[in-house]
């Protein structure tokens, strides 16, 4: 009977020691591996919203935007294409872009404007730096990274909010990236960012990005609000996401420049 308990209590112990192993291993995880879970957290095949977007000035002065989009991953690169819905002045506008897994191959992106009936390519170090529709997002910003392009360091771990947070700082490897650095608190929960510092070339702080609102929808993390200040212009964007629906039934040729052209009106 006594030895039936020492069998008992000794395994009772292995477990305990492997289960704090187990998280001893999952706090050790290193910058790049965290952000690469980022990067492949579950999100569907495909995704629609409708947006939101404020544009509010140093002045306060306020803009007001509707606009609609789709996504969808092809293999481990992804396609998205947005329209704007309103105010008249914008209305029509679309945005293509197709961004490749792959770091060695350039994003491709076009950006349609109805009053000229013209499509833009966007393309270049210079044009990628450029502002997206008077947003504090460059076009750059708006298409997603291979955790490849940048080096990662985990720099601490903190509370933000009541989340538990990984901080990590991202180092472009391109020279001719605008920004020196990023550095991100990743929630451990969902594995979103709550808030990113973008650190331009001289190390001053440039922009904050802060992520809210993230709830499941069909079973999948969403993001429904972001707010990105700009500092040195006194300029905000903020991006409020609703009607976010998962595998839906899309298709591919949505994503191409007729498409793009000919928009969903």
């Amino acid at each position: 009977m006594k030895r039936k308990n020492l069998i008992k209590t000794s395994l009772l112990i292995l477990a305990i020691i492997a289960s704090n192993n187990t998280n001893i291993f999952a706090q050790n995880l290193s910058g790049k591996e965290i952000m690469q879970k980022v990067k492949d957290r579950p999100d569907g095949d495909n995704r629609k919203s409708t947006m939101q977007m404020e544009l509010i000035n140093k002045r306060g002065k306020k803009r007001n935007r509707s606009v609609v989009s789709y996504s969808m991953d092809i293999g481990k690169d992804k396609k998205s294409i947005m329209f704007f819905l309103s105010p008249a002045d914008v209305k029509g506008t679309g945005f293509l872009t197709w961004d490749y897994d792959n770091p060695d191959k350039d994003d491709d992106r076009w950006l349609y404007l109805p009053a000229m009936k013209k499509t833009r390519r966007i393309s270049g170090t210079s044009a990628k730096k450029d502002y997206f529709m008077g947003t504090d997002f460059t076009y750059d910003d708006m298409g997603s990274r291979n955790v490849d392009e940048d080096t990662h360091k985990l720099l601490r771990e903190e509370n933000l909010d009541n989340y538990d947070c990984w901080v990590i700082e991202s180092k472009s490897k391109d020279p001719k990236d605008m920004y020196s650095k990023k550095v991100s608190r990743i929630r451990k929960d969902c594995l979103f960012a709550r808030k990113v510092e973008f650190y331009d070339k001289m190390g001053n702080l440039l922009k904050t990005l802060t992520i809210s609102d993230i709830e499941k929808i069909d079973g999948f993390w969403t993001a429904q609000k972001m707010h990105i200040i700009n500092h040195q212009t006194n300029h905000q964007t903020i991006l409020l996401m609703s009607e976010t629906k998962y595998n839906i039934k899309i298709d591919e040729n949505l994503f191409t420049v007729s498409s793009l052209e000919k928009g969903i009106f």
